[in-house]
């Protein structure tokens, strides 16, 4: 369960705090962005990757970031 903290994240923030991470180790999402349909919800869209990037994402996040 989320706590009260959680909650309030303006999710425009933590999408550039997503995507500045994850140019660190050279992945772009280039479909992220914030749903701006759902406001209540404060949802971060991850949006489609190809392949090859879920696959680098999925690398670098089981290796901790490091590359």
């Amino acid at each position: 369960m989320a706590t009260e903290k959680q909650r309030d994240i303006d999710p425009f923030t933590a999408m550039e705090s997503l995507r500045a991470a994850l140019a660190e180790v050279g992945i772009v999402l280039p479909s992220l962005g914030v749903d701006v349909a759902s406001p209540a919800f404060k949802l971060v869209e991850l949006g489609r990757v190809r392949a090859d990037v879920a696959a680098r994402l999925a690398d670098t996040l089981r290796d901790g970031g490091r590359e």
